[in-house]
């Protein structure tokens, strides 16, 4: 099935992947198709494009006119060539084209989306530069999760079976923040849907090498154990929620960014909080989910601040706190 209409026309709701006609689109837009099947969601496909400056001014409004409908057909070419890569597709599939800037449409349809996809890098020129700055930017505004699909996830997509067989878990990185457990949330949501296991990874950096300020006393052993501790916590509060998902945990001494970018080479997807506890209040996007994603050899999930009820009920299964 497939609409095309200005994306101001209605509200779009499901699944929404931007394309640009890059190698880099055509892979996020293989992969959102296979996440709209599996979740049943509609898959959006958009394009946006931005007339050239030296257009929008000139004085000449015949040439002005000429230039959007020139630029627009290119725009109409990529959806046109998305829908068809896709027409063996079981999704319920709509097409949108919007004059405006790619990340601004992007982020406005995120108010609605249930996720958005997009690739690493974009094809740049005039009808293009939607998934450069986008992937970058989006993450950081948008107020539904964000996935990016990186170019190395192609292979894969066209018959590598060796390398798609080693995928078999969602990945999500804890901290104890709630900005990381509503990443969990989100993750578990995925994980459940796609039938696969849920690995909860917190990686502590050694006391020493991250902390020098700290007194020598602090042992880095205890802290480990502190953090199993909190781990276990959230597999009773996660398993109450989702009493028949899967649960993997795992602690790991080294940095986060490092630790994370490794689980990418075997996750399907690896999920992260836009910020964590390290975070200041005014960083949109932190250290880790920016080096996760400039670095992943597997899709990456940013999922925004989150107001879900069930982080309330975490506490409830401290017996530490609750003493």
């Amino acid at each position: 099935m497939s609409d095309e209409a200005p994306v101001a026309a209605e509200k779009i709701e499901g699944i929404v992947v931007g394309v640009d006609g890059s190698q880099q689109s055509k892979c996020a837009l293989r992969w959102a198709e296979r996440e709209a099947v599996r979740r049943g969601s509609v898959l959006n496909i958009v394009s946006a494009y931005t007339i050239p400056v030296f257009a929008a001014s000139s004085m000449d409004a015949g040439y002005s006119t000429l230039d959007d409908d020139l630029i627009r057909g290119g725009a109409e070419d990529i959806v046109r060539q998305a829908r068809k890569d896709l027409e063996n597709s079981q999704a319920t599939i709509r097409t949108y084209i919007e004059s405006g800037d790619p990340s601004g449409v992007l982020l406005d349809l995120s108010k609605d989306a249930e996720l958005v996809v997009v690739g690493t890098r974009g094809r740049g020129g005039f009808v293009g530069r939607l998934l450069g700055s986008v992937s970058s930017a989006l993450p950081a505004h948008a107020k539904c999760p964000t996935v990016v699909v990186p170019l190395a996830v192609a292979k894969e997509q066209e018959g590598d079976a060796t390398a798609a067989a080693t995928r078999k878990a969602i990945v999500v990185g804890v901290d104890g923040s709630d900005r990381a457990r509503a990443a969990v949330l989100a993750a578990a949501d995925a994980a459940i849907a796609s039938d696969l296991t849920l690995r909860l990874i917190c990686a502590v950096a050694p006391v020493g090498a991250a902390l020098a300020w700290m007194p020598a006393t602090v042992d880095q052993e205890a802290v480990l154990e502190d953090v199993r501790y909190q781990m276990s916590v959230g597999v009773a509060w996660l398993t109450s929620h989702y009493p028949n998902l899967k649960i993997e945990t795992e602690v790991v001494s080294g940095p986060p960014v490092e630790v994370l970018i490794r689980e990418s080479e075997h996750a399907v997807l690896t999920v992260t909080g836009s910020r964590g506890r390290g975070g200041f209040a005014g960083m949109l996007l932190g250290s880790t989910s920016q080096g996760v994603l400039h670095h992943s050899k597997g899709p990456v999930m940013v999922v925004p601040d989150s107001d879900d009820p069930r982080l309330a009920d975490r506490k409830n299964f401290d017996t530490r706190a609750n003493d």
